[in-house]
């Protein structure tokens, strides 16, 4: 691939936006690492994530185990491939039930991603839960998480500990929050991410999603773009910046 065609991206301009000092490696990242369109090295055994994620995940299970927790991966990098079936899964099955497109994409949007801009696509975020609690047949529901549920402990110890190797809840429970609803189980390894977020917002999202010819892409307006690029892409935990 051309040189031009990458964008890089130095943490350590970054490192002032984060509250904690990650070490100033320089990385480079494709449009199609970015939007979930490319082949990248990925580790892990029944999940995949970068191979500085992996490592950081690694260290954060040994030290839930010794807590007793079990980290259990409910899902990790997903590819364009992937995030198309679910949206196009959705999207007919809202359809099919008789909302109109727009108000089913509105539906679509409140904890699933369009395809080429999820957070999933790179290879450093994760949705777990404890694999040693009882598992619900809906395993990632807010009410897992909270009062008496099977993951409120495991919620507990990743609220205090979490932060300290390296990842951060992406969608939090902030009153003001906008965008994507509160996923008291999705992590991103900030080190990873932060760079990555900052290159994937100087792509031109608008035209790649106006062009990418998906179920209902033809209600994809510039008003809708605008507000799904600032409120689910950006209105993140602030420590993910």
């Amino acid at each position: 691939m051309l040189r031009k065609d990458f964008i890089k991206i130095n943490l350590l301009g970054l490192i002032g936006l984060s509250v904690q000092s990650f070490s100033p490696f320089q990385f480079e990242f494709s449009k199609d690492d970015l939007m979930g369109k490319s082949n990248p090295s990925l580790f892990g055994e029944g999940y995949k994530l970068r191979k500085e994620a992996h490592e950081a995940f690694l260290k954060m299970k040994t030290e839930a185990a010794k807590s007793g927790f079990e980290i259990k991966v409910v899902s990790s990098y997903r590819n364009y491939a992937h995030q198309n079936r679910i949206w196009e899964r959705k999207y007919r099955k809202f359809t099919q039930e008789g909302l109109p497109p727009t108000e089913a994409i509105k539906k679509i949007i409140e904890y699933s991603t369009i395809p080429g801009t999820s957070r999933h696509h790179w290879g450093t975020d994760i949705d777990i839960v404890d694999g040693n609690a009882p598992q619900p047949k809906g395993l990632l529901l807010e009410e897992n998480f909270e009062g008496d549920g099977p993951f409120c402990k495991f919620k507990e110890w990743m609220d205090k500990y979490a932060n300290s190797f390296g990842f951060h809840l992406v969608y939090t429970d902030k009153k003001d929050r906008k965008g994507f609803k509160y996923e008291p189980w999705h992590y991103s390894y900030a080190p990873l991410s932060i760079p990555m977020l900052h290159a994937y917002m100087k792509l031109d999202i608008k035209t790649a999603l106006q062009n990418a010819r998906l179920l209902g892409s033809e209600f994809f307006s510039e008003k809708f773009i605008k507000k799904y690029l600032s409120q689910n892409i950006l209105d993140i935990n602030r420590y993910l910046f």
